[in-house]
This record gives structure tokens, C-alpha cells and sequence, in this order.
């Protein structure tokens, strides 16, 4: 084969992956597959199902936010729905997201290989994030009520209330498990099956983030995992961990859990990361500005990361020389974050930019994200936290980073893979309509958010003073917005999926590895491992010319 960055197939008569014979027919092919597209897409609908679930729940509590007092669900049905959308969003969809859905189905292309190191582990770790679902969603259902503590799990409440808090705590297990065979997996995929010529700094940008991802997944979710079985155990046993009345420290409960859930941010947000640092290049028909920058960035994250979790407990008590030394690092671990930024838009200055439904998202998320990363310098600062914290400043915040970053990047995701993974096309212009539909609503929502909170509405309650009734208001029809936008989103995917034209092996002109293979791949990717002979970018040869090998 050609160059590998840019060279175009000629293997479009080759079977593809979906409709390859195996050893295995029917729903087993799928149930049993070892070969990672397959298990990226498995993720993709389970993960998808997830979060219209969620969503539901999300639209359900702002309705009943609409108006003050008990509107059509009591105190604690609110924080018991409050805690299932927490838990589904946080765990099953935020967290594992980008990385298991796309890391899986197109890492390996871009980096040359024929599947991951360990396919079986692949396997296992679908198996062990299905379970994990399985058992939370099965906590709701079960006599006994469901958790209403909150997705933190906070302690001292968690161990004493009599919801089923042990079996939605060991979901929360399960899928800690998942995570980090997933991260083993890509690491050491990321380390020894690189194709030949793939060095270091030749390897595109979202295999960067996803490596420095898969080293926090490692590192990180022990810490939570051990967490969670405490909990269990306190409950079970009452040994005194974190109970203070038995001479436990409910503090310790706050820095072990924020020790993991902090890096947690940046495995949802370096992935993502990742996706704009491939679209903004391909779409703006020019080489990124600052490749080296920006990948040393995604590791610099990742390390600093680690040492911020105490700005999320300014207010528990902690010494005032722990407050300034985390409030410093919190403003440390914005200065790569704004290096991408940086770097991105100086990739669109002058660029060819076509905005395509992918790109438009893409700004989208460069927009919704600055705000909720300027947002989180104001909670990072220790006066002005002690006002905003617990309020809804910060619900605001959080979403901004988190659905305005994991999921505007998600959907920006499968639009622009989306002829890669199912080799359809979808309607360009409905996409596009459904984008800006998503950002009015997305806005329109939790914007009002920072005004409250600053006003001094508490985070978590199921009621409010009458003084914040026309901000929920607007807040709630903000949402009406959102989920209408993502339906019409998810229509026009699915509309493309049964009736859109067939895609060529590179719609979008892209120069990265995965847009060499047939749309969609064939089941070993490549007919001959790769050369690489450039860095991921060079889009001096695009449009379907052949590079001679050199």
C-alpha cells in the first residue's frame, strides 16, 4: 500500500465486516464477536439506549421544576430520579462514551492494526458495561426503593439510607471493571501495534487522546472501585470506615471519590478532544496548527488532572493551605486546555473551512465548552466558590463541560464517521438544522442555571422560592427544545441508515488512515499492514490521488 496517511483503497469489492461469514450466525455473530467494530457499534446502541433513558428522567425533573411546590412527583421521587439520570449519564454514557464507541471501531484503523491487542478482553469489557446496566436498571426495580443520594454516593447519608444504595454502588463496580480492561486494551494496543512508520508524533491526534485517556482509566478507577466496596461493606458490616459515628471519616469518603471522579472529567474530555483536533484539520483542508503542542497537552491533562480533586471540597473543611495549593493547580490544569484551544482556532485561520454538520458541532463545542471552562476558573477561585458552590451555578457548569463537551463531541462524532462505520450517508441539510436546534435549546436550558445560582438557588432541590420561577421556566421550555433537536438528530441518522445513498471510501477528503478502507471496513481492515511514510495531516494529497510508495 501507499503512504498510509493519504492512500486510497481499491479494495471496495471486499466484503465488510457486517456481512463477512463467521463462525458464529445470527445474533451470536454479534454476541460473540471478537472483532472491534462490531463491539464499537455494540456500545454505540446499548450506549444510545442509555441515554434516551436518562434524557427521560432529565426532561421529567424539569417538568417538575416548572413551577413552585409539588408539582406531579414528591421530595423523594425527585431525588431518586435525580440520582438514576446522575448515575446512567455519569457512568453509562459520559464516562465510556467516545472511547468505547469510537476508540474501539476506529483507533486501530488509524493507527495501521487488524483489530485491538487483546480482542477477547474487548469482548469481556462489553460484557462487564451490559451487566453493570443491567444491574442498576435493575436496582430501580427492585423492592426497596431506589438510591436517592445523589450519583456521588455521598457518605454519611449513602450508608445509612434504607434505598437499594449496595446494589446501584456495585454497578457503579462493575462498570469501573469494564473501564479499565478497556484502558489495558488500548494502551497496549497503542504501544505495540502501530503499523510500520507510525512513530510517536506521526499518530493522529484522537489516538493521543486516547492514549492519555486509557493511562487515566487505568490509574484512576481503582481508587473509585475500592471506594465503592467500602461503602458496600460499611453498609453490610458497619466496620467504621466512614461513618462518624462508629469513628469513621466521612472527609475521607469526599478525597477518595474525588481523587477518581475528577480525572473522570478528562476521560470523557480528552477523547473528545481527540475528534476535534481530526475534524477541524479535515474540514478546514489544512495541516493542524501545532500537532506536537497539542499532543503533549492531552498527557499534560491527564498528569495534572490527577492533582485537582480538592477544589470540589473547598467547603468540607479542609486546611486553608490545601484550599490555595488545589485553587492553584485548578488554574494549572486550564493552561493546556486553552493551548487546544488556541491551536484550533489558529488551524481554521485561513483554512478552506467547509462547515458540514461534523464541523458545525465542532464550533458548537468550541463555544458551549469556553464557557464552561471560563465558568470553572470562577469555581476554581476559593472566594468566589464559597459563594456558588452547591448552587446552580455549578449544575450549570458541569453541563456545559460535560454534555456541552463529551456529548456535542459525541454527536459531532457519529455524524462525521458515520459513512465509515455504516457506509450510508445521511441528510446533510436536516443535520445541520437538528445542530443548531440542539445548541438554541442547549442554552436555552442551562444558561438560566448561572444566573440562579449566582441568585443563590441550591443545587438539589425539588422546590424553589417563588423569585426563581421565570428562570426555571425558561429552563424547563429550553429543555423541550433540546430533546426535540436530538429526536430530529437521531431521525435523520436512522433515515440515513436505511435510505441514504451509499458513501465513498472518503466523503469528507479526510488524510488519517480509517479513510483509506472501504466504507464500511472489511473484517481485518487492511489486505497488507500499512507504511506510513508522513505525519497524519499532509493534505497535499487528497481527493483520491495514489501517493507512489516511497
Amino acid at each position: 500500500m501507499a503512504n498510509g496517511t493519504v492512500a486510497v483503497s481499491d479494495k471496495t469489492a471486499e466484503v465488510d465486516f457486517y456481512h463477512v461469514k463467521t463462525k458464529y450466525k445470527g445474533i451470536l455473530s454479534w454476541l460473540l464477536t471478537t472483532d472491534h467494530k462490531r463491539i464499537g457499534i455494540m456500545y454505540l446502541c446499548s450506549m444510545s439506549l442509555f441515554f434516551l433513558t436518562a434524557m427521560s428522567l432529565g426532561v421529567v425533573m424539569k417538568l417538575e421544576m416548572l413551577s413552585p411546590g409539588s408539582t406531579f412527583i414528591s421530595a423523594q421521587t425527585y431525588n431518586s430520579i435525580f440520582t438514576l439520570h446522575g448515575v446512567i449519564m455519569i457512568f453509562l454514557f459520559i464516562i465510556p462514551g467516545v472511547p468505547a464507541v469510537f476508540g474501539n471501531f476506529i483507533m486501530p484503523i488509524q493507527i495501521g492494526a487488524k483489530d485491538v491487542q487483546f480482542p477477547k478482553l474487548n469482548l469481556l469489557s462489553w460484557y462487564l458495561y451490559i451487566i453493570g446496566g443491567a444491574i442498576a436498571i435493575y436496582s430501580i426495580m427492585r423492592p426497596g426503593g431506589v438510591m436517592d443520594t445523589g450519583w456521588t454516593f455521598y457518605v454519611p447519608y449513602s450508608i445509612r439510607t434504607t434505598t437499594n444504595v449496595s446494589l446501584s454502588v456495585f454497578a457503579a463496580f462493575v462498570l469501573g471493571f469494564s473501564s479499565i480492561l478497556t484502558g489495558l486494551n488500548f494502551v497496549t494496543t497503542i504501544h505495540r501495534l502501530r503499523c510500520p512508520g507510525m512513530t510517536w508524533f506521526r499518530m493522529p491526534l484522537f489516538v493521543w487522546g486516547i492514549y492519555a485517556t486509557a493511562w487515566i482509566q487505568i490509574l484512576a478507577t481503582p481508587v473509585i472501585g475500592i471506594t465503592l466496596v467500602l461503602v458496600i461493606l460499611e453498609r453490610a458490616f458497619g466496620i467504621g470506615v466512614f461513618d462518624p459515628t462508629l469513628g469513621g471519616d466521612p472527609l475521607l469518603y469526599q478525597h477518595l471519590f474525588w481523587i477518581y471522579s475528577h480525572p473522570a472529567v478528562y476521560i470523557m474530555i480528552l477523547p473528545a478532544m481527540g475528534v476535534v483536533s481530526e475534524i477541524i484539520p479535515t474540514f478546514a483542508k489544512k495541516a493542524i496548527f501545532g500537532y506536537v503542542p497539542i499532543a503533549i497537552s492531552s498527557l499534560g491533562i491527564a498528569l495534572v488532572g490527577y492533582l485537582v480533586w480538592g477544589h470540589h471540597m473547598f467547603s468540607s473543611g479542609i486546611s486553608d493551605t490545601s484550599r490555595v495549593i488545589f485553587s492553584l493547580l485548578t488554574f494549572i490544569v486550564a493552561l493546556p486546555s486553552g493551548i487546544k484551544i488556541f491551536n484550533w482556532v489558529a488551524t481554521l485561520y485561513k483554512g478552506s473551512i467547509e462547515v458540514t454538520a461534523p464541523m458545525l458541532y465542532t464550533l458548537l463545542f468550541i463555544f458551549i465548552f469556553s464557557i464552561g471552562g471560563l465558568t470553572g476558573l470562577v469555581l476554581g477561585a476559593l472566594n468566589t466558590d464559597l459563594h456558588l458552590t452547591d448552587t446552580y451555578f455549578v449544575v450549570a457548569h458541569f453541563h456545559y463541560v460535560m454534555f456541552g463537551g463529551m456529548g456535542l463531541i459525541f454527536f459531532a462524532s457519529i455524524h462525521y464517521w458515520f459513512p465509515k462505520f455504516f457506509g450510508k450517508m445521511y441528510n446533510e441539510k436536516m443535520a445541520k438544522v437538528a445542530a443548531y436546534w440542539i445548541a438554541i435549546g442547549f442554552n436555552t436550558l442551562y444558561f438560566p442555571m448561572f444566573i440562579m445560582g449566582y441568585m443563590g438557588m441550591p443545587r438539589r432541590y425539588y422546590d424553589y422560592l417563588p423569585e426563581f420561577t421565570t428562570y426555571h421556566i425558561i429552563s424547563t421550555v429550553g429543555s423541550w427544545i433540546l430533546v426535540s433537536g436530538i429526536l430530529v438528530m437521531i431521525a435523520n441518522l436512522l433515515s440515513g441508515l436505511r435510505n441514504g445513498k451509499k458513501a465513498s471510501d472518503n466523503p469528507w477528503g479526510g488524510t488519517t488512515l480509517e479513510w483509506s478502507v472501504p466504507s464500511p471496513p472489511p473484517l481485518e481492515n487492511f489486505d497488507e499492514i500499512p507504511t506510513v511514510t508522513t505525519g497524519p495531516y499532509d493534505h497535499s494529497h487528497i481527493h483520491g490521488q495514489e501517493e507512489t510508495t516511497k
